[in-house]
């Protein structure tokens, strides 16, 4: 096998180093360059994550209560600017969990967005927390992976949840007729983008994306199970394409790379979740065709599709080098040809 370098058509690592992106710099200095945590170099970057940037920008336009807009709003009507989008945003970009914004984010995030019935997580609040009857597969899978990544894996809280989506998630590839009873009838028109006679793509991914954020040996043979389901359920879709006919892509937005994704899906996103969990299989191959193939002269990737103008603060430029899908594109190169 040819060395993951070899695929890139110049080496960017410096340009990913830069300090004005501590968040990249820090990603870099661990993912790609192999450092360890106790590094000085790793350690002073994950200190400006919180300190420079986008991150102190973002808890700057906090509520007091750990919210961002209004408190009920936090999902549907303050799309991308609530509080669930800068939870997920502030997720990715690697915040300190033992930041006193961020822990009032999370117990916000749990005592409003949680539904406690279930442990699943809804777009809008009701007399348990989340309303039992808005839960949405997708978004429990975000707020379970950034709540881990925050700390709160052994907090039985996140535990109820995990056990929610061993339970409920779907990896059916067209039925006849979708599943009865709740969580698969809650809504009309979301109900049926969710839950219909299709497993919904970004549930499978948010789902797997959250499990996978559990260390190996905290995974119990429940969540091996599903995390393996899930896995099969995207490389029977070559990652990006229709199942029933290989030749065609499922949706041409999964083929272009955004940064923050929020609820949505790109090839990238899942290539990195898989090669996480140790994957290189065939099937992948379509899909890293393309993430090489989309490189410039600079070896580097464009910021393709972004929520810019609809967050609170904006993220790289569309049409531009990004550092971002970048550093994404080689972590995967580098773990799959490793």
């Amino acid at each position: 096998m040819k060395k993951w370098k070899s695929y890139l058509n110049s080496d960017s690592i410096d340009w990913l180093l830069e300090e004005n992106n501590p968040s990249v710099r820090f990603f870099t200095l661990r993912d790609i360059l192999d450092k360890d945590q106790n590094d000085d170099k790793v350690k002073e970057a994950h200190e400006k994550i919180m300190a420079e940037g986008i991150i102190p920008k973002i808890l700057n336009k906090q509520k007091t209560g750990g919210y961002w807009e209004t408190a009920e709003n936090f999902y549907i009507r303050t799309k991308y600017k609530g509080t669930v989008w800068q939870f997920i945003v502030l997720s990715e970009l690697h915040a300190d969990g033992n930041n006193e914004k961020i822990q009032n984010t999370c117990e916000f995030i749990l005592q409003n967005s949680q539904d406690k019935l279930s442990g699943a997580f809804a777009s809008s609040s009701g007399e348990n927390g989340g309303d039992h009857n808005h839960v949405t597969a997708c978004l429990t899978g975000n707020m379970l992976w950034g709540l881990i990544r925050f700390g709160y894996l052994e907090d039985p809280r996140i535990q109820k949840g995990i056990d929610w989506i061993v339970k409920y998630q779907r990896f059916d590839d067209g039925i006849t007729k979708a599943p009865e009873g709740w969580p698969y009838n809650v809504g009309s028109k979301k109900g049926e983008a969710c839950w219909g006679t299709h497993t919904c793509h970004m549930a499978v991914v948010k789902s797997l994306k959250a499990l996978a954020e559990i260390p190996p040996e905290k995974r119990s043979d429940e969540v091996k199970d599903v995390i393996d389901k899930a896995a099969e359920y995207m490389l029977n879709h070559h990652v990006y394409k229709q199942s029933h006919n290989l030749d065609a892509v499922a949706k041409q937005d999964w083929v272009q790379f955004g940064f923050p994704l929020m609820w949505k899906i790109d090839a990238l996103e899942v290539l990195d979740i898989l090669t996480k969990i140790n994957y290189k299989d065939n099937r992948m191959q379509d899909a890293l065709n393309l993430l090489i193939a989309k490189q410039n002269e600079n070896g580097r990737w464009i910021l393709e599709k972004t929520f810019n103008g609809r967050m609170q603060i904006n993220i790289e430029q569309k049409g531009k080098e990004s550092k971002w899908i970048t550093l994404f594109a080689l972590r995967v190169l580098k773990r799959f040809y490793s």
